[in-house]
């Protein structure tokens, strides 16, 4: 055989080598991208179904700490990280607090040279630590991440210069994704996935990918939140609605018929539960007692104290001709339950039907206003007292007295809660005592109905559109 033959069979037989080698080496790619792509299929397919199961848990309203183990542990599948955890902002926003920490999720905080000692004997310290220790909102790795506003990966957690204090340590080898939770601006906490070096390091694509869930998770917890705190709203509306109910059933459903007095009274609350009461009490022999009050404050702790003090007044009324007395007992029953910054002002009077005499004693109440029919002329009655709940009971039984009158046909005798002299109009003006009287001594002649009706319509005329800034309560005492 020629030399020339041998030659191209050896250079045959190397490009052979060389295409099978090629083509081995192509194989090994084909291979390497197919399996490449099997695992972005399977990345993508975990991510689908992380964000299916956020979807339906969002539409149950799941708790805080539900909704974090959901993400979580979704998030760690999607990235294939040892662990995660979510921190949130607590009420203060100066802690963040641990909601979730799943099971094999490697440290992310300092640990306490003290507490690192404690877990070589007890290795149950370093987890109790981990799951109830809150971190300030600038401290570790979670407040820098909170402080660069983005989502980082730190690739050796120990390394990181948030770990540089001699007494707050971290010797593990993790790297970690980490990402603020934010939403309307508002900083919910941080979402972070480890990963132990043992593991590897996470890739450019699964920073990518874990960016993209950490978003989607930081607009699920924003949403939850707001379907909560819109569902926990309803709930105390329809809560105070039912204690509006019930006040309303405390008030008086209908006017005393009094033989020859014409008896009218009204509550028109500021808010849902009202301060304000009044109340009608038969006390048999032709009496009957009025009773005007008007508690501190609003809302509910108002309303709880104007329904304890209607209860201890009607316990100790019957039987008992002076006021005075009858409040004296209502004070000593109430002062050991009122908070410091609590009292009632109230004004009890007791009408003899029989007689035409009205007996009322005020105690730190607005005067009543005495429309006499004979001079056409208005007096404020300030018999001396002072409001329930501020003394025990010997400053308020010395001061608080009786006074009483005679009402004659055409009388008119008008009780009022400070809600109607301290209405205000568009320039932050008071409806006023002086206006008040004049109205009551101009509609006076035409009786007690005609009396509140007139006094609401000139007070809604003059605040005009203004919010209702305070109870207000009127009962008016005609004499036929």
């Amino acid at each position: 055989m020629h030399d020339s033959t041998l030659i191209c069979i050896a250079v045959s037989s190397a490009i052979v080598a060389v295409l099978l080698i090629a083509l081995r080496h192509q194989r090994r790619k084909v291979r390497k991208i197919r399996r490449r792509f099997l695992d972005l299929e399977n990345e993508e397919q975990r991510m689908f179904a992380f964000l299916h199961d956020l979807g339906l848990a969002i539409e149950n309203e799941p708790s805080p700490s539900v909704l974090s183990r959901i993400i979580v542990d979704g998030i760690d599948k999607v990235v294939t990280a040892r662990g995660g955890a979510i921190y949130f902002a607590g009420a203060d926003n100066d802690f963040l607090n641990p909601s979730y920490i799943s099971e094999e999720c490697p440290p992310l905080i300092g640990i306490p040279v003290e507490i690192r000692k404690k877990a070589e004997r007890d290795p149950r310290a370093l987890e109790s630590h981990v799951r109830l220790s809150r971190v300030a909102m600038t401290d570790g790795i979670l407040g820098h991440c909170l402080s660069v506003g983005e989502p980082i990966h730190v690739h050796d957690v120990k390394n990181h210069p948030a770990f540089r204090d001699a007494f707050i340590r971290y010797t593990d080898d993790v790297s970690a994704l980490l990402s603020p939770l934010r939403h309307a601006n508002k900083d919910l906490g941080v979402l972070v996935v480890a990963r132990r070096h043992a593991d590897g390091d996470f890739t450019t694509n699964d920073f990518a990918v874990f960016r993209s869930a950490a978003e989607q998770s930081s607009f699920a917890i924003g949403n939850a939140r707001i379907h909560r705190e819109a569902n926990e709203k309803r709930a105390m509306e329809g809560e105070l609605q039912n204690a509006r109910e019930v006040q309303r059933i405390l008030l008086p459903q209908q006017d005393p018929l009094v033989p020859g007095f014409r008896i009218s009274g009204t509550n028109l609350p500021a808010r849902i539960i009202s301060g304000d009461y009044y109340d009608y009490i038969d006390l048999e022999a032709q009496k009957f007692g009025i009773v005007i009050a008007d508690v501190s404050g609003k809302g509910v702790p108002a309303g709880l104290l104007m329904a304890m003090c209607r209860s201890a007044l009607r316990s100790v009324a019957a039987g008992e001709d002076s006021p005075s007395k009858v409040m004296a007992d209502v004070n000593r029953q109430l002062f050991p339950d009122i908070r410091e910054d609590m009292f009632i002002s109230m004004s009890y009077s007791i009408l003899d039907s029989a007689t035409g005499k009205l007996t009322l004693s005020r105690a730190g109440h607005e005067p009543a206003l005495f429309f006499r029919r004979e001079t056409g002329k208005v007096e404020l009655l300030r018999s001396p007292g002072l409001a329930l709940g501020i003394d025990s009971g010997a400053v308020f039984e010395r001061v608080t007295r009786d006074e009483e009158v005679e009402m004659k046909s055409g009388d008119c005798v008008l009780f009022y809660t400070d809600g109607v002299k301290e209405a205000v109009d568009a320039d932050d003006e008071e409806f006023g005592m002086e206006r008040m009287s004049e109205i009551f001594r101009r509609v006076a002649p035409l009786g007690a109905e005609s009396v509140l009706i007139q006094m609401q319509e000139e007070l809604k005329r003059f605040t005009g559109e203004g919010p209702q800034m305070d109870d207000i309560t009127l009962v008016a005492i005609e004499k036929r």
